[in-house]
């Protein structure tokens, strides 16, 4: 189906037979009031927001008066296969009901979108990179096996920097379909999500650069009071190079190694001081608040 604000247009999928539509927060945005196309009718339905969940790019609208709508059927995406055949399903350059046909080229991958427009920006752990099209407008639509059942939601195409940010032909990833029904299911139930199962150090951070302009490490602005950073001894000022073995370089780099842990997991994290020290302390990590 379509989604269409004042600023976006995008796909979503019927998550249940209340009028609860499943989408990308960055198709949502900050609006609140929606028009949603079902695929089989050209009369749009007003929709408002349920709840948006920025940081694994997941959003829920309902649509008013949905009438009669048939809920979508989720696949477990831990089972799918590198090289099974899947299609994308949206409305890529507002051109309704497109399909694109490709593989599943790997899973577990961690993808980090870009901010842009109403987008915060997100990293995405666990994503489906697939060969299937997605082109603007496929955000939030649907990924689906040979069965018709949503393995995954199309969030983003890979860019190529040597060619001033255009698309890379066949490199798109998806949002696994496990992770869409939780968090989704979250939004539903409570209006919010209340439990992310990700990774946090409990900081806010700014990437740092040296004298030549090149990104060396992530700068600590503030700690979370008793949070995980500030009861292993982070402090502001301090400068990340390092957490879990993984060079850091800036604060975005923060975001991809910690989608790669788990909750609770006690990590090294590398810091140079502001007198040009390095020291190591050990991070026991939090949880990545709800919304």
């Amino acid at each position: 189906m379509q989604i269409t604000t004042k600023r976006a247009l995008g796909s979503g999928i019927v998550f249940d037979d209340k009028g609860d539509i499943v989408t990308n927060a960055h198709v949502v945005g900050s609006a609140t009031q929606f028009q949603v196309t079902y695929a089989d009718s050209t009369t749009p339905h007003a929709a408002t927001l349920v709840g948006s969940y920025a940081p694994d790019d997941l959003a829920v609208i309902r649509v008013q008066h949905p009438g009669r709508v048939h809920p979508a059927t989720f696949a477990r995406s831990s089972t799918l296969q590198v090289g099974q055949i899947v299609l994308a399903l949206g409305n890529p350059l507002g051109l309704s009901s497109s399909v694109t046909q490709g593989i599943v080229s790997a899973v577990g991958r961690t993808v980090s979108e870009p901010q842009g427009g109403d987008s915060p920006g997100a990293t995405i752990p666990q994503a489906i990179q697939t060969s299937a099209a997605i082109n603007p407008g496929n955000s939030g639509g649907a990924l689906v096996d040979l069965d018709g059942q949503v393995v995954g939601i199309p969030t983003l195409a890979a860019t190529d920097p040597e060619l001033n940010g255009s698309a890379a032909p066949g490199i798109g990833f998806a949002i696994p379909s496990d992770v869409v029904t939780d968090i989704a299911g979250q939004l539903v139930k409570d209006g919010r999500v209340t439990d992310s199962h990700r990774a946090a150090l409990g900081v806010e951070l700014t990437t740092v650069s040296d004298a030549s302009g090149s990104p060396v490490g992530a700068g600590v602005l503030s700690v979370i009071p008793r949070g995980p950073a500030a009861r292993a001894g982070i402090r502001p000022g301090d400068v990340i190079i390092s957490i879990a073995g993984s060079t850091v370089t800036g604060a975005q780099q923060v975001a991809t190694v910690l989608a790669q842990q788990k909750v609770g997991a006690t990590v090294p994290v590398v810091l140079a001081t502001a007198d040009g020290k390095r020291r190591t302390v050990s991070v026991t990590l939090g949880e990545l608040p709800g919304s």
